[in-house]
């Protein structure tokens, strides 16, 4: 598979992307002490006692000279600490007498001051290629002066369904015809992974249509996601038609897993084709618990995958042998959550969008008594 691209972005557009290169620090931050209380710099052996005001400290200004031992100034939070202080006496603490301050306490070295490279220190690592920008993240380039931010381009992963019973939502359905929520559930799940997607027109089960939309869609794009025309009967179109675009073809088709069993991995040039099935929930699990990785691997980020632990409130049952993706609904009342497995039926609409995530039963005995500590995947 080809490494995902680099591009560079504003700042300002960089929320969401995948940071493609490393960002060090590129001066101690904060660069001079500073104050994190309004109140008075003081050197700490001066305290306690009776101290000289000898001005004001302003935000963004740094003292002229060092503080005399002695002499105290007023400094506001995030003021910079002058030479011959080393720390700050909140105001509140104090008791002001025309132009002397009076601190009753001493006070150590270093309180209420943030120390120079408290924060980050010059060269330091901050941030990893890889990972996703949000606010945090964006907050750190802004500070080292990043205005233009190297990121992975996201890649363009193309949309096909297939199926002369596909009807696109705006029309009513006949009998024997069923709207494509495929695609736009797939597609939708593909753009929370951070993939950009082109639609593409649906194929219909006539001869050799299917080879021609795959062969349109691949070189514009850099995956293929496919949903429907695979099976593991003599219906199944999806294997030939992959191997028409070109080595390797396929990989695997068809899994141990419920449900997805017909599910296709192939490439063709370098670029992943995945073949999903056709029933509603069978396709968004297998995108989701099967081929996220693949996903995740072409925009360049880490898998994200959000998990909580819960505790099974009837048995779940799966296939020895096999793995079963359990869609359950989350019940919490206070303490561990409860998850309470779903009657699982792949040609469901509904059953994902019911779910609190998925759990994962799998193994000799395949089953899972009422009771048992779960993880649940929650869907991306």
């Amino acid at each position: 598979m080809t490494p995902p691209k680099v591009e560079r972005v504003a700042l300002d557009d960089a929320a969401g992307r995948v940071l493609a290169v490393a960002i060090d620090a590129d001066d101690d931050y904060p660069n001079a002490p500073r104050s994190a209380m309004d109140g008075f710099a003081v050197a700490s052996a001066s305290t306690p006692g009776t101290l000289s005001i000898a001005g004001d400290i302003a935000m963004g200004q740094a003292w002229t000279a060092a503080l005399k031992y002695g002499d105290t100034a007023s400094i506001p939070t995030g003021g910079v600490v002058p030479d011959g202080a080393d720390a700050v006496v909140p105001i509140e603490d104090v008791r002001v007498d025309g132009r002397s301050v009076v601190i009753e306490t001493a006070v150590t070295a270093g309180e209420n001051v943030s120390p120079r490279a408290g924060d980050m220190r010059r060269g330091e690592r901050i941030l990893e290629p890889g990972q996703r920008l949000a606010g945090p993240q964006i907050g750190v380039l802004a500070t080292v002066g990043a205005v233009e931010v190297p990121v992975y381009r996201r890649p363009v992963i193309a949309m096909i369904s297939s199926g002369d019973e596909l009807v696109p939502p705006s029309a009513r359905p006949r009998p024997g015809e069923v709207r494509d929520s495929n695609r736009y559930a797939i597609a939708a799940s593909l753009r929370m992974m951070g993939a950009t997607v082109r639609h593409y027109p649906t194929v219909s089960d006539e001869p050799g249509a299917l080879e021609a939309a795959l062969a349109a869609a691949l070189p514009d794009c850099d995956a293929i996601v496919l949903t429907g025309g695979s099976s593991v009967g003599e219906r199944d179109r999806t294997p030939e038609a992959v191997a028409s675009l070109g080595d390797p073809g396929v990989i695997v088709h068809g899994l141990k897993v419920k449900p997805g069993k017909p599910t296709v991995l192939a490439a063709a040039g370098g670029k992943p084709v995945i073949g999903l099935p056709g029933n509603p929930t069978s396709a968004l699990m297998i995108l989701e618990a099967v081929a996220a990785p693949v996903v995740a691997a072409l925009t360049g980020a880490e898998l994200p995958r959000a998990f909580l632990t819960a505790r099974l409130g009837t048995n779940a049952r799966g296939r020895p042998g096999w793995t079963w993706y359990v869609p359950v609904a989350l019940q919490n009342d206070g303490g561990t959550p409860v998850a309470h497995p779903l009657p699982l039926r792949s040609s469901s609409v509904s059953l994902p969008a019911r779910a609190g995530g998925y759990i994962v039963v799998e193994g000799t005995g395949a089953e899972l008594p009422a009771g048992t500590l779960v993880t649940v995947f929650r869907f991306l």
